[in-house]
C-alpha cells in the first residue's frame, strides 16, 4: 500500500503539471495527500516540519540566484545585446545552425559553472529572437535549452563544476575529472543523438509550414530602434559571468574560515553560516552582479528608459520560477520520507550488476524526487557502500562508479514535475502540453547515454 501511495502522488503531480495546473498549488496537495493516506495524524507535523522547511530552505539558498538571473536576462534583452548575438551567430553559422548555436552557448555557460537556472534566463532572450528570425517553432526552444544546459555539461563532461558532478566525489573519493574517456564518449553520444533529433523535429515543422507562431506568453520584446552593437561587446556580459564565477568559486573559500562569521555590533552574538554551503552560491551571485553591471554600463542608453517596467517583469518571472521549484523540492523531501520510498530503494538494491544497479537506482530516485542532485544524494547516502563493495569485487574503478552515478542523476530526473523543467517552461512562456514532449525526448537520450557508456566500458575497459 505504501508503495502505491508514493507512485500515486508522483503520477498525480506529473499529471497536473502536464495539464497546466499550478505546481505551487498542487505540489503540497500531492505531498500531503500521500502523508494523509500513510498516517493522517502526521499531516500537520510533516507539512510544517518537512515540506515547508525544505521549501523555505530552497528559497533561502537559491532565490537571489533566480532574481539576479532574471534581471540579467532581462537586461540582455532590453540592451539589444541578444539581437546582436543572434545576428552574429546567424551570419557566422547560417540559419540552419540556430539549434547548434543555442546548445553551444548554454553548454559554455554551464561548463563555466553558471547555474542551469541562470542559464535559462540568460539564454532565452537571444534564443527566442534567433528562433523568430529563422522561423523555427518556439515550442522546440525548451528542448534545445535543455540539451545545452541540462545534459552533458551538467554531469557528463569531465571537470564540470555542476553539483551533480561534485556529489559523487565525497562518496567515492574521486575528483570532478573522474573517468574522462567515459565522460567524453557520453558527451559525444548525447550531442550526436540530441542534435539529430532536434534537427529532425525542425525539418518536420518546416515541411508542415510551421513557423515561430504568434500569441506566445512572456515574449521577448524586440526594439528595432536599438542599434546593434559588436558581437564581442554583446557577448562580454556572458563571458564576465562565466569567468567571474570561476574566479569567485576559487577565492571565496580562501577568504573565509570553515564558518563565515560577521559581528555588526561589538559584543553582540555573531551571525554565522557554513562557508562550504554558501561559497558556490555567493560566487554565482557575485558573478551575476558583475554581469548586470557590465550590461548596465555598456547598454545604458538602451536600458535607461525601460528598466522600471523590465525589472518588474524580471521579478515576477523570478518569483514564479523560484516558488515552482521550491515547492517541487518540498514535495521530493516528503516523498523520500515515506515508507513506500524505502521499499523502492530496497527493491532496486537487488540488481546484481554494480554499474547497472547504480544507474537504475540513481535515475529512478532522481525521477521520483524530481531532482537530479536530490535523487543522487539519496541513492549514494543509502547505497554507496553496497556499490563500492560490488565494484571492488568486480574490479571496477571508483572513477567509473562516479561517472555512471553522475550521468544517471541527469537521466529520468527531468519528468514533468522536475523543478528545472517547470522553471524552463515558465521562463519561455510555454506549457507542458506545448513543449514537454521534446524535452522528454532529450530525457530519453540522456538516460540511454548512461547505458551506452556502461556498455562502452565493458567492451573496451577504457575509462
Amino acid at each position: 500500500m505504501s508503495f502505491v501511495v508514493c507512485l500515486s502522488a508522483l503520477f498525480f503531480l506529473m499529471l497536473v503539471a502536464y495539464r497546466g495546473f499550478s505546481v505551487i498549488l498542487f505540489a503540497p496537495v500531492a505531498a500531503i495527500g500521500a502523508v494523509l493516506l500513510t498516517d493522517p495524524a502526521a499531516v500537520p507535523v510533516v507539512f510544517s516540519g518537512l515540506f515547508m522547511e525544505k521549501m523555505v530552505g530552497f528559497i533561502k539558498l537559491y532565490f537571489p540566484v533566480f532574481l539576479l538571473g532574471a534581471v540579467f536576462g532581462k537586461l540582455i534583452e532590453l540592451s539589444g545585446f541578444s539581437r546582436s548575438i543572434v545576428a552574429s551567430v546567424v551570419k557566422l553559422l547560417g540559419p540552419g545552425r540556430a539549434i547548434l548555436s543555442i546548445v553551444l552557448v548554454g553548454a559554455l555557460l554551464t561548463y563555466g559553472g553558471v547555474s542551469l537556472f541562470v542559464v535559462v534566463f540568460a539564454v532565452y532572450p537571444f534564443g527566442a529572437e534567433m528562433f523568430r528570425q529563422v522561423g523555427i517553432p518556439k515550442r522546440l526552444l525548451p528542448a534545445v535549452v535543455a540539451l545545452g544546459a541540462f545534459s552533458f555539461t551538467m554531469d557528463t563532461l569531465p571537470g564540470t563544476p555542476q553539483i551533480q558532478n561534485i556529489i559523487p566525489t565525497t562518496f567515492f573519493h574521486t575528483t570532478a575529472y573522474a573517468a574522462p574517456i567515459l565522460g567524453l564518449v557520453g558527451t559525444a553520444f548525447i550531442l550526436a543523438v540530441g542534435l539529430s533529433y532536434l534537427e529532425f523535429r525542425r525539418r518536420q515543422a518546416a515541411k508542415a509550414g510551421e513557423g515561430y507562431d504568434t500569441g506566445h506568453l512572456n515574449e521577448v520584446v524586440v526594439d528595432e530602434t536599438v542599434p546593434l552593437v559588436s558581437p564581442i561587446l554583446a557577448l562580454l556580459p556572458l563571458i564576465v559571468v562565466g569567468i567571474a564565477n570561476l574566479i569567485f568559486a576559487r577565492l571565496i573559500p580562501q577568504w573565509f574560515e570553515a564558518t563565515a562569521t560577521a559581528t555588526l555590533v561589538p559584543g553582540a552574538a555573531p551571525v554565522s553560516v557554513p562557508t562550504s554551503t554558501w561559497a558556490a552560491i555567493w560566487a554565482v551571485e557575485a558573478a551575476l552582479l558583475l554581469g548586470i553591471f557590465t550590461v548596465a554600463v555598456f547598454g545604458f542608453k538602451s536600458i535607461a528608459g525601460k528598466f522600471s517596467t523590465g525589472s518588474k517583469d524580471a521579478v515576477s518571472g523570478a518569483l514564479l520560477a523560484g516558488l515552482n521549484t521550491a515547492t517541487e523540492y518540498g514535495f521530493g523531501a516528503v516523498i523520500a520520507a515515506l515508507p513506500g520510498f524505502l521499499l523502492i530503494k530496497s527493491a532496486l538494491s537487488a540488481i546484481p550488476n554494480p554499474l547497472v544497479n547504480e544507474a537504475i537506482t540513481v535515475t529512478t530516485l532522481a525521477g521520483i524526487t524530481g531532482s537530479a542532485s536530490g535523487g543522487l544524494s539519496i541513492a549514494l547516502a543509502a547505497m554507496s557502500e553496497q556499490f563500492i563493495a560490488q565494484a571492488n569485487a568486480a574490479g571496477i574503478p571508483m572513477e567509473v562508479l562516479h561517472r555512471v552515478a553522475s550521468m544517471a542523476s541527469g537521466g529520468m530526473d527531468t519528468l514533468p514535475h522536475n523543478g528545472a523543467v517547470i522553471t524552463l517552461l515558465a521562463v519561455t512562456g510555454l506549457s507542458h502540453r506545448q513543449a514537454y514532449g521534446d524535452i522528454f525526448a532529450i530525457t530519453l537520450v540522456k538516460t540511454a547515454a548512461v547505458f551506452f557508456v556502461i556498455g562502452f566500458y565493458y567492451l573496451t575497459g577504457l575509462y
